[in-house]
């Protein structure tokens, strides 16, 4: 399963909020066997996210959007949803009922458009929050508040599934230009692709479908370099 995540926010952009949602989507998707494709940031501009969420729907086989959710005057991600999809936004009576069932509020107690979603959409229930998420055809709009966008996908994580790749790290003190010849060699000798991501050492990410091979290929690397020790 091949997945785009759209992260939604004109803070995000100008680096006001740290774009922690990305990450922890990508994590979880991973681990899920999910293939990550794209992480796109898009302002909160209805034509730009109408734009994306059409082009990556009709590339990958689901993507998940967060931020931008609600009644306020910059919350334009449902909008650009359904823009996305030809369809009109309307007022969503499952979420009116849950509100009110598990959030206590009555529809006079919502800010107008609190509960606005695309036409034939489903509703995605907020277990953290007020603002309601919603699935489009194979389109995930979840909430931008970390809190609330966790609780959401926790209710749809089972709709995210591949095939599991099986991860193993070997830490080392070399420098990553001196390990490009084991590196090819460890991919000749074992089903597996390499990673390296150099900081105040090299890590290097062996990843592959059959985890007796990666655990071999993982031991293989040991053996033949300076190995990294804290």
């Amino acid at each position: 399963m091949q997945v785009a995540v759209v992260t939604v926010g004109d803070e995000l952009l100008a680096g006001d909020t740290v774009n922690t949602n990305a990450a922890w989507l990508c994590e979880e998707l991973t681990a899920r066997g999910v293939s990550v494709e794209r992480v796109t940031t898009v302002p909160d501009r209805v034509a730009d996210i109408a734009r994306v969420v059409n082009e990556y729907h009709a590339e990958y086989d689901a993507v998940v959007v967060t931020g931008g959710l609600g009644p306020t005057h910059d919350d334009v991600t449902m909008e650009s949803v359904a823009a996305a999809f030809g369809r009109s936004l309307e007022r969503h009576a499952d979420a009116e009922e849950w509100l009110e069932t598990n959030g206590g509020y009555s529809a006079a107690d919502l800010v107008e458009g609190t509960t606005d979603l695309p036409a034939g959409s489903r509703m995605l229930p907020n277990d953290e929050g007020v603002a309601p998420g919603a699935v489009v055809g194979s389109v995930y709009v979840l909430p931008g508040v970390p809190g609330e966008m966790k609780a959401m996908y926790a209710r749809v994580a089972d709709e995210f599934a591949g095939e599991r790749t099986h991860v193993r790290f070997v830490h080392t003190s070399e420098p990553e230009s001196s390990l490009i010849e084991r590196f090819e060699a460890v991919q000749s000798a074992f089903d597996v692709t390499v990673g390296s991501y150099p900081g105040d050492h090299v890590r290097i990410k062996l990843a592959g479908a059959d985890e007796e091979t990666v655990e071999s290929a993982a031991a293989w690397l040991e053996a033949r370099v300076d190995l990294y020790e804290e």
